[in-house]
């Protein structure tokens, strides 16, 4: 299996108790494709992606229903929930073929905070295609981050069991380390983990063509009537910009750009002090982050070592 199992971030799925309110948002607003639908549960692509689907929604009360990651092959799916089930980690679902869109062979367990984790392989690839210049539609799902209440564990955990490398931290004087960001390939992070007062999502974001369509985005959605919780801005860790709003359902998305790639044999993971302005927004374009733009990102809490119906 090797130290590295996962390969990328497939899609997040969310249940919302207003289905298709819900899908509305993302099809026709955010800019997402809908590649199957049945009986309250829809599969949504990005056009630039070859993932099957980036997002998945499902009509019921609201949760985040399970984060996706993609493993290389078949061998590397069964190797992984062999030594999961080793470590003691408790398993939704043995190692067999999906019945999801594009196939593919995986297996579902529970984090250490009690999320849904599904990891697969073999999935068929989706007919994708280039996104054209000022074209304001999400490109790909970029990354997805987790509120939790010990961020610590979490970070060991993911790091022990699903080969995570930390890239970068942020930190607070006064409340020690706020978020790790954690990779498992050269982008910065596909995963972070965030200190919060519940386990939820905090946000899961979108990668945009470049900076002219990541601002034609975030003018979209702020002429749709969408709530602009943070940006426009870009960050040093990970050096990618955000603009971030809500769903919906109070749910945090954000469009992003530019997020850097890095360098395995040279990079070592630095601490961010989040009381520099430059931490949270090299640009000074958005509010500076404080306590009450924080508590945007808290969502509900999630529902824990439970599995969705689906």
């Amino acid at each position: 299996m090797g130290n590295q199992p996962i390969t990328h971030l497939r899609h997040v799925d969310l249940a919302v108790p207003d289905y298709e309110k819900q899908l509305a948002f993302y099809t026709g607003v955010w800019g997402l494709t809908p590649v199957a639908e049945d009986n309250g549960i829809a599969f949504l692509a990005a056009e630039g992606s070859p993932e099957q689907y980036v997002v998945r929604l499902r009509h019921g009360d609201k949760r985040m229903d399970l984060v996706s990651f993609g493993a290389a092959n078949t061998g590397e799916v069964d190797a992984l929930a062999e030594r999961l089930i080793a470590g003691g980690v408790q398993i939704v679902s043995e190692p067999d073929k999906l019945d999801t869109p594009g196939g593919g062979y995986g297996f579902r367990f529970f984090d250490v905070d009690g999320r849904v984790i599904e990891v697969s392989s073999d999935v068929a690839l989706r007919q994708h295609r280039k996104i054209e210049e000022r074209e304001a539609i999400p490109v790909k799902l970029s990354h997805c981050v987790v509120n939790s209440p010990d961020p610590t564990r979490m970070r060991d955990w993911y790091a022990e069991h699903l080969g995570f490398r930390l890239s970068d931290t942020l930190y607070s004087q006064h409340m020690g380390d706020l978020m790790y960001f954690m990779r498992c390939n050269d982008w910065h992070h596909s995963f972070a983990i965030a200190r919060g007062p519940h386990a939820s999502l905090h946000h899961a974001s979108f990668e945009m063509r470049g900076i002219e369509e990541y601002m034609r985005g975030t003018g979209k959605l702020l002429r749709a009537g969408a709530r602009m919780v943070w940006g426009p801005g870009r960050h040093t860790a990970g050096d990618n910009t955000f603009s971030y709003f809500h769903d919906p359902h109070g749910n945090t998305i954000e469009y992003t750009t530019a997020l850097a790639q890095l360098d395995e044999d040279t990079w070592h993971p630095g601490l961010h002090d989040v009381n520099d302005p430059l931490t949270q927004d090299q640009w000074g374009t958005a509010d500076p982050m404080s306590e009450s733009v924080a508590s945007t990102s808290f969502n509900d809490p999630d529902v824990l070592f439970t599995a969705p119906p689906v």
